[in-house]
């Protein structure tokens, strides 16, 4: 299967999370309402990852992952564009992989998935990438569950 990744828009993006756009004007903005920890006993985690981009396209995807109980939010803070590939539940559980979306990223976009929200690693494009992510942890394997894809499928990013 190939996907043809199309730019990342709200409205496209919506069943699997929230794209947060830079803002255009001074001030502060809030995006709370993608936000979500099922767990109180979960704590917030901030962290900063580096990204290098990938070497080869198209893309291979070969494992999918989530995190249920939380949501997860990418901040670009130096990065050009970046791939972001989602997929629902399939009826009998893990991704479905069929109706997977791949979008590609802005520099001034970033995202939060909703919690449960099946998706690739973030694959930055161009150059190296720099993100601020923000989850809630407790520290067990609820935290994070990992797919290995039994059909893995393309990503072709048009130019």
């Amino acid at each position: 299967m190939d996907l043809v990744a199309e730019p990342l828009t709200s409205a496209e993006f919506k069943p699997f999370g929230e794209v947060l756009p830079r803002p255009a004007e001074p001030g502060r903005f809030y995006f709370n309402d993608g936000l979500a920890n099922a767990r109180p006993h979960a704590t917030v985690n901030l962290s900063l990852v580096r990204v290098v981009p990938t070497k080869t396209l198209p893309l291979t995807a070969k494992l999918l992952e989530r995190h249920q109980f939380s949501s997860q939010t990418f901040l670009p803070l130096k990065v050009s564009r970046y791939l972001v590939i989602v997929a629902p539940d399939a009826p009998r559980g893990g991704p479905d992989v069929s109706r997977a979306r791949a979008f590609v990223a802005a520099s001034d976009q970033g995202i939060t998935y909703r919690a449960g929200t099946w998706h690739h690693g973030i694959t930055v494009l161009d150059e190296p990438g720099d993100f601020a992510v923000l989850m809630w942890c407790d520290g067990t394997s609820g935290d994070e569950e990992f797919v290995p894809l039994e059909t893995p499928f393309s990503v072709v990013v048009p130019d």
